[in-house]
């Protein structure tokens, strides 16, 4: 991969240096960042929006960025901050960007229902979307072939949010367009991000509204449905309960933003690690034992989140040598943390035998992603179920010639041609 990258100050022209993008060549991380943890791990970097940020390249500065009380997340519908009259006012906080009482508020009444034991009642049903997806791209090809991203890495986490929060299916069309222009966001001019969240929240609202008639229709003997939204809006009637109406809204919005694309590009990276590794992936098979610890690698191995999580100091401080100002914008880089070798011994070998493995894919502190217990079930029975079915599951074309979905900062591979 080519090193592009011009420090601030001291390239030809003394410009900002962009923050490293990846090589389409490489499914790896910008090598950009291996260069910036030695020798400067705390750098000005320009954004893609055009605004600039401090880049924190190393695992440990990473963990105590996201932990930081001088740092805060800011409101996605008023970051950069506009100072024109007519500026529309703020969305709804999503829960990534709820702060102080509010943020501790929701997340203790939310949490319970992301718990490993609270979600072992979705296996089973992942298994069988799984299992139905595989078996659907079975019968419709003549060749023993697929293309694993259209056939199963696609469909399945849609499938699974749905059975887990209450989303319609069918309403699909309606809440995905919305939801890919928020995380396209970092190229889009502000009026098409706003539009999209006001968008998601109306439809969030309307569908509140459908649950709570259908449970009036229910009568007073009917029960809350079993689904996220059902049981968030039954403690938000509750009289002294956690939650606001506005509150369950943000959790749609969130879930769809955070709970949908990102974990497509998860599991289609994670599949594309593992068939590029075929001895690893053959061991894996022979020890399914193995997965769980498995997850966790391809979690860390795998670049997904490169320097999208912005923070904005509250104060002035100081960070090895570089002074960091208040509403200044700080990029810690999960793609590079995860790469560090002082964290992670050989850190560019996937070992899905690695134990301990403190992996920064689900941020850190108070914001540490809430449903990372639903991901890691995803993507563990996802694996189980297609080592069971296509033993012999191989790639059909080089690793080097596949596409690769550039619509998000979230990369992927567009395409996973298989056969078995």
């Amino acid at each position: 991969m080519t090193d592009t990258t011009a420090v601030e100050g001291t390239g030809a022209t003394g410009a900002l240096m962009p923050v490293p993008a990846f090589d389409p060549a490489d499914p790896g991380p910008p090598c950009a960042y291996a260069r910036l943890r030695t020798e400067q791990p705390v750098v000005k970097a320009l954004m893609p929006n055009g605004e600039t940020g401090w880049l924190i390249s190393r695992h440990e500065d990473v963990r105590a960025a996201f932990a930081d009380p001088r740092l805060t997340r800011p409101l996605l519908s008023a970051w950069p901050p506009r100072e024109d009259a007519d500026a529309p006012p703020p969305c709804l906080p999503t829960f990534l960007e709820m702060t102080g009482e509010h943020h501790t508020r929701v997340r203790r009444a939310v949490s319970p229902l992301f718990t490993r034991r609270r979600l072992e009642f979705m296996a089973p049903r992942i298994r069988a979307v799984a299992e139905e997806l595989i078996d659907t791209m079975v019968r419709g090809s003549g060749d023993r072939t697929g293309d694993l991203v259209a056939s199963f890495t696609e469909p399945l986490p849609l499938r699974v949010l749905c059975e887990t929060v209450g989303l319609p299916h069918e309403d699909r069309d309606l809440y995905l367009p919305h939801t890919l222009t928020l995380l396209s966001a970092a190229g889009l001019p502000m009026e098409e991000i706003l539009a999209a969240l006001y968008a998601l929240q109306d439809y969030a609202s309307g569908l509140i509204d459908r649950k709570e008639k259908e449970s009036r229709e229910d009568g007073e003997d009917g029960e809350d449905g079993e689904d996220y939204v059902s049981l968030l809006l039954a403690e938000s009637r509750r009289e002294g309960g956690d939650l606001t109406r506005d509150d369950v809204v943000s959790f749609v919005v969130t879930m769809l933003m955070a709970g949908y694309k990102t974990n497509i590009q998860h599991t289609a990276n994670a599949l594309l690690a593992l068939l590029t590794h075929p001895g690893q992936l053959r061991r894996l098979r022979d020890d399914p034992d193995g997965i769980d610890t498995a997850v966790e690698e391809l979690l860390r191995h795998v670049p997904l989140m490169n320097a999208i999580n912005v923070l904005v100091a509250l104060e002035d401080f100081t960070l090895h040598g570089q002074r960091i100002r208040a509403g200044d914008a700080v990029l810690p880089v999960i793609a590079s943390a995860n790469r560090d070798p002082d964290a992670f011994p050989d850190p560019d070998r996937l070992d899905l035998t690695r134990s301990p493995n403190a992996h920064t894919a689900f941020g850190y502190g108070p914001h540490y992603c809430t449903g990372a217990h639903l991901t890691r079930l995803q993507l563990s029975v996802a694996l189980r179920v297609l080592l069971e079915k296509l033993p012999a599951l191989e790639l059909a074309e080089p690793a080097d010639s596949l596409p690769w979905d550039e619509t998000t900062p979230l990369r992927a591979p567009a395409r996973l041609p298989v056969r078995w």
